[in-house]
């Protein structure tokens, strides 16, 4: 027999795992974590077009895909690449053209690649920080699922089995998967920062940070709390167990 308290606090440690667990899939497959805000592409300026080509169809190139995100209102995520185009292709010609994002995805090859210090010229030095920053942050947010559906494959083995001690497991999980969150996050702003070090955005252009990041800077706390919530449930019906073992044997 389970104690109300024990029984409420898994519910409640359920609940934020979920929404934790919904937050940090959104945030990993979405774009928006850091954007950019540029001034209006001058009507009649044939490089755009150029430009939106050369992004979504030619070669990854970090230095020009940087560029072109500058002068289109681009967005970086985790996984995506995007920028604010003319949907029509004679867009130059009319006054409000419609816009419409184009996305493009980050392959594995691209996600596991050296970077340099100097973009673009890869015969300059390597920078082995920036390099191994971009694959945490690619890998860290797939660890912290990979612990939190663990936690859970344990929890329904825990109710199967009708024993309380695997709780304490999935409190541990959550409490890994909330620290590989954070280090995610932590990962990307770090990147961000000396990749603006070595290519600031040109006057006029304004980087922030996007709602994508902020959805995985919640699920870190909401995974903390469940965990706690698991580990304390462990330990508390743990040392009730024990008491109770204890008058009986008395």
């Amino acid at each position: 027999m389970v104690d109300n308290r024990y029984a409420t606090a898994l519910v409640i440690g359920s609940v934020l795992s979920l929404l934790a667990t919904v937050y940090l899939s959104v945030a990993v497959g979405t774009p928006h974590w850091y954007q950019y805000s540029s001034p209006p592409v001058k009507r009649g300026d044939s490089n755009v077009s150029e430009l939106i080509k050369e992004f979504i169809h030619g070669e990854f190139d970090e230095k020009t895909s940087r560029e072109t995100m500058f002068r289109l209102n681009g967005t970086l995520g985790l996984w995506w690449r995007c920028i604010w185009v003319p949907s029509e292709s004679h867009w130059f010609k009319e006054p409000n053209p419609k816009m419409e994002t184009q996305c493009v995805s980050f392959t594995l090859p691209q996600q596991f690649s050296l970077k340099y210090k100097y973009l673009g010229n890869h015969s300059s030095e390597e920078d082995l920080l920036r390099t191994y920053l971009w694959r945490c942050q690619f890998l860290l947010p797939l660890v912290s699922l990979a612990l939190v559906f663990l936690g859970v494959l344990v929890g329904v083995c825990a109710c199967l089995c009708r024993s309380f001690t695997p709780t304490l497991g999935v409190g541990v999980l959550h409490l890994l998967a909330g620290l590989c969150t954070l280090g995610t996050v932590c990962c990307f702003l770090a990147g961000v920062d000396l990749l603006r070090q070595y290519s600031s955005p040109p006057e006029g252009v304004e980087g922030s940070l996007g709602w994508s990041l902020y959805l995985a800077l919640i699920s870190f706390p909401l995974q903390m709390m469940a965990a706690a919530l698991f580990l304390w449930a462990a330990r508390s019906h743990r040392q009730n167990y024990t008491r109770m073992t204890a008058y009986r044997v008395a």
